[in-house]
């Protein structure tokens, strides 16, 4: 697997996932300013990946204030901390990882400036290492709803290029194939970002994982004919009762999947699940530049000034949703008890 993320010395280094499949590029991060772009501007993406960097990119902002006065670092970090906040709206992974690096501040109030910086940057250390073994956990109790000889459709990537690797929903597929199940995967192109042909399919590739590549409005049809035998996606936030955030496109799949009667999973770290949003209708819809409709790959595919809607996610109802998949096991309905039980489990 590509390596997402990355400490490089006292640098963040991060794979350009805006170049793939054509060109693997990595982008170095000097300060939290930089971090932050890099973010918004989808060269990181995935709940989880954005969490992790949001951690180390608040690393490396605690290394850069030179105040020795604590008050002042405390000032300074929280300032970086509410700038980190608005790099994106809806995953719940970046606010995770933002209250992580503040509670080691209020955990160590004895502290030094300096061993403020040190406990922060091991912290972000932990986040980055936790985030790897929390999805091979979540492939592990993931692969038993694949059955061998499986076709499962995914939508979006959340392989390990939208984690710190191994991946969520592809976390279950990978976990599904070293089992030794012969299964395939359809990857829906996910636009208008191209999620699913630009990262999902040329990551299954490096994986050797059979995988076939389909438009979004291909999906219904494929499921009519008995051609999916399962629907895995990743999530950016979870609501207390289990309605859950993702990609743009989701629901639509969600839908078809009920009226085909195909198990709808979805997979996503507790750290996704954000008890303080009742459901999915308060959770923050991210919209984007119109311009990633009109154009594709820098190229217009639209008639010049045509106006574009780009909603970056929609919401998809815990009625469509078979279980959620979690580094604790599958959380059943009713979510808002199996979910507030495995978020206890963890703290």
């Amino acid at each position: 697997m590509i390596p997402t993320i990355a400490w490089q010395d006292d640098y963040v280094v991060m794979i350009d996932q805006r170049k793939l499949p054509f060109k693997e590029s990595y982008v170095v991060c000097k300060t939290p300013a930089q971090v932050i772009s890099a973010i918004r501007n989808m060269v990181i993406r995935g709940a989880p990946a954005i969490g992790v960097a949001a951690a180390m990119g608040l690393a490396l902002g605690a290394h850069r204030i030179k105040s020795q006065n604590r008050s002042v670092f405390e000032r300074r970090f929280r300032q970086i901390c509410e700038q980190m906040g608005c790099a994106r709206p809806t995953a719940s992974n970046l606010f995770w990882a933002i209250e992580s690096m503040q509670q080691v501040v209020t955990d160590n109030p004895q502290a030094s400036v300096e061993e403020l910086k040190q406990l922060i940057r091991k912290k972000a250390d932990e986040v980055l290492a936790e985030d790897q073994a929390i999805n091979q956990a979540i492939g592990h109790h993931g692969q038993v709803v694949v059955p061998d000889g499986a076709t499962v459709l995914t939508h979006c990537n959340a392989g390990a290029l939208a984690t710190a690797g191994y991946g969520t929903a592809l976390g279950v597929v990978r976990a599904a194939w070293e089992a030794g199940k012969n299964i395939q995967v359809l990857a829906d192109e996910t636009r208008p970002f191209l999620q699913g042909s630009r990262l999902t399919a040329w990551e299954l590739q490096q994986d050797n994982i059979p995988v076939t590549l389909i438009t979004d409005n291909m999906a219904g049809y494929l499921m009519s004919q008995g051609r999916v035998q399962l629907i895995v996606v990743g999530a950016d936030r979870v609501a207390a009762n289990g309605d859950v955030a993702n990609k743009i496109g989701t629901y639509s799949v969600a839908v078809l999947a009920k009226e085909n009667k195909v198990p709808f999973y979805v997979a996503a770290p507790l750290s996704t699940v954000d008890l303080s949003v009742a459901t999915g209708k308060d959770i923050p819809i991210e919209e984007r530049d119109p311009k990633e409709v009109t154009h594709s790959m820098g190229r217009a595919i639209a008639p010049h000034g045509v106006s574009a809607w780009n909603p970056a996610f929609d919401v998809t109802p815990n009625r469509l949703i078979h279980g959620i998949i979690t580094e604790k096991g599958i959380a059943r309905k009713p979510y808002k008890k199996s979910l507030k039980a495995m978020k206890t489990q963890s703290a």
